[in-house]
């Protein structure tokens, strides 16, 4: 049991810590969503080149500084505008330089509305907790703690990792909300005409799900200790009724060595632990007869 509940320990630590490795990642990357954003194409600027620059528009005129001449662009319709790659995250948002080469970032704060502040404040809570039942977790494998301190702190552990789930999922589905609001209302400079979630938002509910496994099985670990402390605790105290009541009715010392051989599972205190959360069966009632006792001074004793 000790080395289940070591290998239990030693899950919950990992899943902690990978949660957390994944929430840092998503957290400090741009790319929650992108997508692409119609905008039309800007003037060239440079010398004439030979090959006919895609993503700008040249005037047909040799002398641009000569505003006495009619200047005629070719292209029309769909030709006039380009399609700018982008990408979002908590902090930045990245956009496609004009001449495609390179990007420009810009805060985030200035583009979506002011609740993305709420966002940011449950993201850090969510990284806070979860950091804090890493460390408690840890603190709970060491030797200088008593039983009793192991389980207040693997109860304070499934708790910071518990409530650090629910501010996680509770920033992320209000970072989904704000951008459905910024793609609505936002500013017409950065108005996305198509986007999709990307992995950086993949990543932060993979830290989700990883942290939430981390608390079910700490609580679980904790659950199961305090079920076979019970269970030890009722069998101690059904044991010291057993041979508190030979002692009264005057049995002799060799009943109570004959009753521990006799049952199964009674001979070490404490007994073996629970079964898949049931009490083992150990076997079926003796009774201990004196042939110069009445009968109602029999004992009885059930495992």
């Amino acid at each position: 049991m000790r080395l289940e509940r070591g290998r239990r320990a030693s899950l919950a630590i990992t899943l902690n810590f990978v949660a957390l490795a994944f929430a840092v990642s998503a957290v400090t990357t741009s790319y929650w969503c992108e997508g692409t954003r119609k905008v039309p194409k800007p003037f060239c600027s440079g010398p004439p080149m030979k090959m006919k620059q895609w993503y700008c528009i040249r005037f047909n005129s040799s002398n641009l500084n000569d505003s006495r001449q009619v200047q005629y662009i070719f292209e029309t319709g769909e030709e006039k505008f380009i399609m700018r790659k982008f990408h979002t995250g908590i902090f930045f948002s990245c956009e496609q330089a004009a001449d495609m080469n390179g990007q420009n970032c810009r805060d985030i704060f200035s583009v979506f509305p002011g609740v993305l502040w709420l966002c940011v404040v449950a993201e850090s809570l969510y990284l806070g907790l979860l950091f804090i039942g890493g460390v408690l977790l840890i603190m709970e494998q060491g030797s200088c703690f008593s039983v009793m301190n192991k389980l207040k702190l693997s109860a304070f552990a499934a708790m910071c990792t518990a409530l650090s789930g629910l501010c996680g999922m509770l920033a992320h589905m209000m970072f989904t909300t704000i951008f459905h609001l910024a793609v609505a209302i936002g500013p017409e400079d950065w108005r996305p005409k198509t986007w999709d979630y990307s992995w950086s938002y993949a990543l932060a509910w993979c830290s989700f799900g990883t942290c939430m496994g981390s608390a079910v099985t700490t609580l679980n670990r904790y659950t199961k200790t305090i079920i076979e402390f019970k269970y030890k605790r009722h069998s101690i105290e059904k044991n010291l009724m057993i041979k508190q009541k030979m002692v009264e009715l005057g049995l002799p010392e060799q009943m109570w060595d004959m009753y521990l051989t006799a049952v199964p599972g009674e001979a070490e205190v404490p007994p073996e632990p629970l079964v898949n959360g049931h009490k083992p069966s150990t076997g079926t009632p003796y009774v201990f007869e004196e042939m110069d006792q009445p009968p109602e001074q029999q004992v009885e004793a059930y495992c």
